[in-house]
């Protein structure tokens, strides 16, 4: 087990309520040193569906995505002069001088990217086009990982607690996402306030269509952006940097003022799927999943998929016509005893907790 804030940049740590002191399950079969959905070292995962390959590259992992970076981590990021961050801070600085993707708010994908990244299909960690600019690629490591935002903070590409996990790390970025707009914001109000009073600071969809400058991922014509960032053009760093020093200087109850109702409500969704992930219940009737994907392996096991296609669980081929006994019309100790005194088979507590946690069986 380990702490939610551990999964988080240290800055949030004294920023956020003592909900995210608590324990949760490690991910361990979530690796990114030795990924489990490359080739070499693939474990739990459907390797094709269709003919189409589910596994990803080495020289990728699952970090086929640009995040959106909020101006007080950009600042965290720009004031650590660590050598661990060397790298990152240079990757940070070369992306402010291209001026494409940076607004007072955030750092942002270019335009490309985001059309690209929303129209593709099927490439998500397996294409280097796609990669993100921060991945280190001969080391395969995350050049800015200390200051990463909400995406990268909660995507695993399997959990430990199945879709309970899911659940919870899914919710715990639409919160954190949240946190990012809401500080943003209010960073930005403090320092250039014709930016959020303009209506600048709404959320924005990505381009429809792509027009030539975005082909080519110019810049903001000298003027636009000078309008954008006012006095503080040319100047970005220390933007970013004092965005930084208002967000750290708040307390706990700032933020949760900031979050206001919205947030109230989130936090109550996380501690709910907390409880689900920590400690589940077993239904008292359980079928198997109708949506449940069947693959037969060459040495007559069984791999079966439900929550998620990246994580299936493997059986032996005899357990199968056990769990199709599943049918949601009997309680599952019912079903129990009759597997134990027609086919002399016994499914323990332990094993259909795993698979209603996968929702290979779920609750009737």
């Amino acid at each position: 087990m380990s702490r939610i804030q551990d999964s988080l940049p240290v800055l949030y740590h004294p920023l956020f309520p003592e909900f995210f002191r608590q324990e949760v399950p490690s991910e361990t079969k979530a690796t990114c040193a030795s990924c489990t959905m490359c080739a070499s070292s693939a474990q739990g995962a459907v390797e094709s569906v269709d003919g189409v390959s589910r596994l990803f590259r080495p020289d990728t992992k699952c970090c086929t995505y640009y995040p959106r970076l909020p101006n007080f981590l950009v600042g965290a990021l720009l004031a650590d002069d660590s050598e661990a961050m060397a790298e990152g801070n240079r990757r940070v600085r070369e992306k402010l001088a291209s001026r494409v993707g940076v607004t007072p708010q955030w750092l942002s994908p270019p335009a490309r990217y985001t059309f690209l990244y929303r129209n593709a299909r099927q490439f998500f960690g397996r294409t280097s086009s796609l990669r993100c600019p921060f991945y280190e690629s001969s080391q395969g490591g995350c050049t800015i990982w200390a200051y990463r935002e909400a995406v990268c903070s909660t995507f695993f590409c399997k959990y430990v607690a199945g879709e309970d996990g899911r659940k919870f790390w899914m919710t715990l970025k639409t919160w954190l996402s949240l946190a990012e707009i809401q500080l943003s914001r209010y960073a930005v109000l403090q320092l250039l306030p014709d930016y959020v009073l303009s209506g600048r600071d709404k959320p924005e969809r990505g381009p429809e269509v792509l027009t030539p400058e975005d082909l080519d991922e110019r810049p903001l014509p000298e003027k636009e952006y000078a309008a954008l960032w006012g006095k503080w053009a040319g100047r970005e760093s220390g933007f970013y940097q004092a965005c930084f020093e208002l967000v750290r200087a708040l307390s706990a109850q700032d933020v949760e003022r900031l979050l206001g109702l919205d947030g109230s409500i989130e936090l109550r969704r996380l501690e709910k799927h907390l409880r689900d992930a920590v400690a589940p219940e077993l239904p008292g009737t359980l079928k198997l999943n109708p949506e449940v994907t069947v693959k037969w392996l060459p040495d007559g096991s069984v791999a079966l998929g439900a929550y998620n296609e990246l994580d299936a669980v493997a059986l032996p081929g005899v357990a199968y016509e056990l769990l199709v006994q599943f049918t949601g019309r009997e309680p599952v100790e019912r079903v129990r005893q009759r597997l134990r005194d027609e086919k002399q088979a016994d499914l323990h507590e332990d094993i259909l907790l795993e698979l209603y946690r996968h929702r290979i069986l779920m609750a009737a």
